[in-house]
């Protein structure tokens, strides 16, 4: 591995253009993350992920949204339609220890379909808690509106990614699910008091803070902070999300070109470095975009190297389970409910 910077990238099309490949080479981003645009079928799927990893020279992490519902970037013909979290959760709430064990067979399932195409981290599980009113941003992606529920699935969906090799990514931490605008859109102002938030919003976070890595979230806590979101924000990220949370691992931001982060895209990672993430992550693959995150981001280096390599030390290796008894044992589930 060569030095890398700080910055997860996403690329334009089905395959890289020979500019994007210089320009990866050159400005060696940690990692890459796929959206519905870099996905046909599944041999083209494998060799832009290959590809991806021969312009820096190095298996560096590709990441990809494989909720299920409406977040799930591979749909068929090529992986099967998989349930909203929310559908997961109410079976949890009929029986508890089958809601557990679809949550972790169904993403046992996505670590298999995944693996295939050399994809290593998903980012799964949703631990935001909405509340009733909120944006439906969230909305059904969620496992339910109570943190207990949440804490469990999103740790059940976490065990079901590692046993098949793949790494979970946590989001949107400190917890998205008071927002009352859509993040892509517009900045979402959360004005509850901190003890509700801390009864209702970061326990799950809480729960699984050990977990390697989580994304946050572009909300503003005016409790904490009022001037600045979550992704910017020493005041969250250091008082919030590393102190009273105690995640120490890697924290990604949510995408840099959301229109929630005021300014250039530039000031915006910038302004994500400053505010103590590690990883500024940039999904959208356009190249101007792009020229301007490599200029202010820095080389990975202190604290969030260590983490990086923690990562990369982390993978862990799949079990033995048998796909298809797996896939059968999750379509009964389903068929019967």
């Amino acid at each position: 591995m060569t030095e890398s910077k700080a910055m997860i990238l996403g690329c334009s099309g089905l395959s890289l253009t020979p500019e994007e490949k210089a320009f990866y080479n050159a400005e060696r981003p940690w990692g890459f993350i796929l959206f519905g645009r870099n996905i046909s079928e599944p041999k083209q799927i494998s060799e832009l992920v290959a590809e991806m990893r021969d312009a820096v020279g190095w298996h560096a992490p590709v990441l990809i949204d494989q909720e299920g519902g409406r977040v799930q970037r591979i749909r068929p013909p090529i992986f099967q339609h998989y349930p909203s979290g929310q559908q997961l959760g109410d079976i949890y709430r009929q029986n508890r220890e089958k809601g557990l064990r679809a949550a972790w067979l169904m993403s046992r399932l996505h670590a298999f379909d995944l693996s295939k195409l050399e994809i290593n981290v998903d980012c799964l599980p949703v631990l935001d808690v909405p509340v009733e009113g909120s944006s439906n941003v969230i909305g059904n992606r969620a496992y339910g509106g109570d943190p207990v529920t949440v804490t469990d699935m999103g740790r059940a969906a976490s065990a079901g990614l590692k046993a098949g090799g793949l790494l979970p990514v946590m989001k949107h931490m400190p917890g998205h699910g008071r927002g009352f605008a859509d993040s892509h859109h517009e900045l979402p102002v959360v004005t509850v008091s901190r003890a509700e938030l801390e009864a209702h919003d970061f326990p799950p976070f809480i729960a699984l803070k050990d977990e390697l890595m989580a994304m946050t979230c572009h909300v503003v806590f005016a409790a904490i902070d009022a001037e600045r979101p979550a992704t910017t924000s020493r005041k969250v990220i250091d008082g919030i999300i590393r102190q009273h949370i105690g995640f120490n691992g890697l924290l990604l931001s949510d995408d840099t070109s959301m229109n929630a982060l005021a300014g250039t895209i530039g000031e915006r990672a910038a302004n994500i470095i400053a505010g103590g993430c590690d990883i500024v992550l940039h999904c959208n693959g356009h190249m101007d975009e792009m020229q301007q995150v490599v200029a202010n981001v820095p080389l990975l280096q202190g604290q969030s190297l260590q983490r990086t390599q923690a990562v990369l030390r982390g993978f862990p290796t799949a079990d033995a389970a048998d796909e298809s008894a797996i896939r059968a044992e999750f379509d009964e589930m389903f068929a019967t409910v």
